[in-house]
């Protein structure tokens, strides 16, 4: 008899299946029988159930940005072991990945509570990952409590637990927007490893709505396209779906009404940009931006290429790196510092003997004590290390334009 239920069963659905409970409650053998059944037949391991325990975590993922009407319903559905999603999720993330990251983040955001549910052997998700060696990203997440993870809500999670997802989302709504200066500011102010990331993360479907928003030509869009592409260039060969057989990005551009200087710069091969470096390709294609960014920064790089370590060129450096100071009499540029105060600022002996009489009653030898050899070998040492630096090929689009910056100030 029961072999016949269950072909009978396989052909209802779900509510059918329910209304059938409902008027079986008087028959408690059969209710028990229909409800072992169902949790076995018609409850069996949702898509989702199935991508989590092959790893599949770019399905998982396209299926939550895609969602469907049951997505909320199947991070509650548990399969024939009692376990929900979470679970599955628990046991087999002991490889950390961007993708894995997101996706525990929004599995969590679907169902908070599934972060203390227990599964038929009593086992929370945070029980699972412990046991099977999770990575320490995914312990962390499980880690929270419901009400944690209810406050810290689905953005800031993602901001905590997934940075790369979180900001690679945030790059795609400024690009959609047009900001531009956002997207600059971003990578101006954080680390550029994370940036790299975010980029190799995404920068292919960056790109192609970059392509997507860039009919109107301005210095700040070119300039930006040139350090997504000078970070990842391999975002370069991006292939969309549903495009032509053979189209590549700059055709998809062209096809989007690109201005042609994306157009341009979207034809460069990932070759060409990992030989050309950052500041050259600047001045090929921004020649303005390069000035403005590179000016002063050659002017430091001339001077330490002929640049000799001794006393005057210790003076040197001083009147390199700081503006022009103006005579305290006279207000002519290109004062030079009393010898003995170094507070008051001359031009000339005459200005000097002019201020001598009203100076002298101030004039009195610093406290600080003079540079000694040690200090000077540190000196040479730093300034030798900014060579090193600024001759690497990229120089002035990373961590280097930082210390420039803080020596020279102005855009960068």
């Amino acid at each position: 008899m029961i072999p016949v239920i269950k072909i009978l069963v396989h052909q209802f659905d779900y509510l059918y299946l329910q209304s059938v409970l409902a008027l079986a409650t008087h028959l408690s053998p059969l209710r028990s029988r229909l409800r072992k059944i169902h949790e076995h037949i018609l409850m069996p391991s949702n898509e989702h159930h199935q991508w989590l325990k092959k790893r599949d975590w770019p399905a998982v993922r396209d299926g939550m940005v895609h969602p469907d009407r049951l997505l909320l319903r199947k991070y509650k559905e548990r399969d024939e072991h009692g376990r929900l999603p979470h679970h599955w999720m628990a046991a087999k993330a002991q490889t950390h990945t961007h993708t894995l990251a997101y996706v525990g983040v929004e599995s969590i955001n679907l169902n908070p509570e599934a972060l203390t549910t227990r599964d038929n052997n009593g086992d929370t998700p945070i029980d699972i990952a412990r046991r099977s060696g999770a990575c320490a990203e995914i312990i962390g997440l499980l880690s929270l409590t419901p009400e944690e993870a209810r406050s810290l809500g689905g953005k800031e999670m993602a901001r905590l637990y997934a940075p790369v997802a979180y900001w690679a989302s945030e790059m795609a709504g400024w690009i959609k927007s047009r900001s531009y200066a956002d997207c600059h500011k971003w990578i101006d102010e954080h680390d550029d490893e994370l940036v790299r990331e975010v980029l190799k993360y995404m920068n292919s479907n960056l790109l192609q709505l970059f392509a997507c928003n860039s009919q109107t030509y301005s210095d700040s869009l070119m300039f930006l396209a040139l350090r997504m592409i000078h970070r990842h260039p391999l975002s370069l060969k991006a292939t969309g779906e549903g495009w032509p057989q053979g189209a590549t990005l700059p055709d998809f551009a062209q096809n989007q009404n690109a201005c042609r200087e994306v157009v341009k710069v979207l034809r460069l091969t990932p070759k060409d940009i990992s030989r050309t470096p950052f500041p050259t390709l600047l001045l090929h294609s921004l020649p303005t931006k390069h000035q403005e960014i590179y000016g002063p920064y050659n002017t430091v790089c001339q001077f330490i290429k002929h640049m000799k370590y001794d006393k005057a060129e210790l003076v040197e450096i001083e009147a390199v790196l700081k503006p022009a100071r103006k005579c305290d009499v006279c207000s002519s540029l290109g004062a030079k510092p009393c010898a003995r105060c170094k507070r008051a600022f001359y031009c000339s002996a005459e200005c000097q003997k002019s201020a001598w009489k009203k100076h002298k009653k101030t004039c009195k030898a610093p406290t600080r004590p003079p540079a000694t050899e040690a200090d000077l070998r540190i000196l040479h040492k730093g300034i030798a290390l900014l060579n090193m630096c600024i001759q690497r090929s990229g120089a002035g689009d990373g961590p280097t334009s930082v210390v420039v910056g803080f020596l020279l100030p102005g855009p960068s």
